[in-house]
């Protein structure tokens, strides 16, 4: 049964707590066209998928080929979900960023996720403000966290948020204060762009950006992607690199600060890039298509603020977290 998004608002008010949409196939929103090389990308007849509902704020998604299943954050919760076709939706980590006692912190849970070139969960973790890696395999997760950096030049992070690897094992990752509560004291001031190399050296590559957030490299690695989530300043920011992965100059790749609405929800957040070049980043209205020279070719329209999103190993689908949900949408 396939249901329209009138249905499934009446089941997600319904419910408590997450769950999965298993049983039947509810979809949401539409996908708006600007551009016709959008149809090399996305499907004209693709519907935006319901997976499952309930979270607080859900995030970081991230494909495991080896468990062939999708899991991500829901950061209020402090907690790593997991989905898959065959097992639905299980609890895959909890705690995810926190580690300590307090209950009254806002954001406390991982964000962004990525594997290392090992194959190790790399975590943004909000509450313990640091870059950690899980120390258990994928396929049995634990709590137990080795922090791999947590501040520079003698001042804690604020909350590190995004992260992306490169061929080499270099880790670059944002760090916005989204996660400090009122009562945390902010070291930096700065919101920093990091690049964190295998030899355990911090280097501080951008310090301009009002609020970075997600990041991303182009498929020859030469082009960091950043966007800044700031209601005044929504834009998308592309860097070039060096061999070494030194930043060589900066610029807007697109502003979509005019484009916030009622109807348009949310900022530039999570982004990934395809491996043709083109970005699907989140922002005013659900998931941008943005080709590498900046033209926006149109929009996955979700009407929900819409957080971040990933590929399948294949880029079969591009999976997305919006807000209290996880949705899907097949690809070319």
């Amino acid at each position: 049964m396939r249901n329209s998004i009138f249905p499934f608002l009446f089941v997600l008010a319904s419910c408590s707590g997450p769950q999965s949409t298993k049983d039947e196939v509810l979809t949401i929103g539409a996908v708006e066209r600007l551009d016709s090389a959008i149809n090399a990308l996305i499907p004209k007849d693709a519907q935006i998928e319901v997976l499952a509902s309930g979270f607080d704020w859900s995030e970081g998604p991230l494909w495991l080929e080896s468990e062939q299943a999708l899991i991500f954050s829901d950061v209020p919760s402090n907690q790593i979900w997991k989905w898959s076709e065959q097992d639905s939706l299980t609890l895959y980590l909890n705690p995810s960023g926190y580690l300590g006692d307090r209950a009254d912190k806002r954001e406390p849970g991982s964000n962004g996720l990525a594997l290392d070139i090992s194959g190790n969960l790399i975590l943004c973790q909000h509450g313990e403000r640091q870059i950690a890696r899980m120390l258990a395999p994928l396929d049995s997760p634990s709590s137990s966290f080795e922090a791999l950096a947590t501040g520079f030049e003698g001042n804690r992070f604020n909350s590190p948020n995004d992260l992306v690897f490169n061929s080499q094992g270099q880790l670059f990752f944002t760090d916005p204060p989204y996660g400090l509560d009122p009562w945390d004291e902010k070291e930096l001031d700065y919101q920093g762009v990091y690049r964190l190399d295998v030899d355990g050296r911090l280097n501080l590559l951008v310090d301009t950006l009002s609020r970075p957030n997600g990041i991303a490299l182009s498929p020859d690695q030469r082009r960091l992607y950043v966007a800044q989530s700031d209601a005044e300043r929504a834009r998308y920011f592309a860097f070039e690199l060096d061999d070494a992965g030194e930043v060589l100059s900066g610029q807007v790749l697109l502003d979509v600060t005019d484009l916030q609405s009622e109807t348009r929800k949310g900022l530039p957040d999570g982004l990934k890039v395809h491996s043709s070049g083109v970005l699907f980043a989140s922002g005013p209205g659900g998931i941008l298509i943005i080709d590498a020279e900046g033209r926006h070719l149109g929009t996955i329209l979700t009407g929900q603020a819409t957080a971040n999103c990933a590929f399948d190993s294949d880029e079969q689908y591009l999976y997305m977290t919006a807000d209290s949900l996880l949705l899907r949408l097949k690809l070319k």
